[in-house]
């Protein structure tokens, strides 16, 4: 305590309009056409920001995000197994006579 936090909250109304996203504008224009309107499109706007990234950025992020951690640690196991000499059977399966 008596830190800032590490995190800056972006201002609420960055998000309120999609005034210079093409994607959400071409969207708006093309209800517009059929007469209808999305009061929720302004929800998607958090997407098309750039500090969130692209949809396959997102995905690797939830898909990888924590393989060097897994991969680190399985090498570590194998290793201390092979050093230590386990069998890797845990006294389960056969028994040497």
């Amino acid at each position: 305590m008596g830190c800032d936090p590490p995190y800056v909250v972006p201002k609420y109304d960055k998000f309120c309009s999609i005034k210079g996203i093409p994607q959400l504008e071409e969207l708006e224009k093309a209800l517009a056409k059929k007469g209808l309107k999305d009061p929720w499109i302004r929800n998607e706007i958090w997407r098309y920001q750039p500090a969130f990234g692209t949809k396959m950025q997102r995905a690797w992020y939830l898909f990888f995000r924590g393989l060097p951690v897994g991969l680190a640690l399985t090498i570590a196991t194998v290793a201390l197994e092979k050093t230590l000499g386990g069998d890797g059977h845990g006294g389960h399966g056969e028994h040497k006579k």
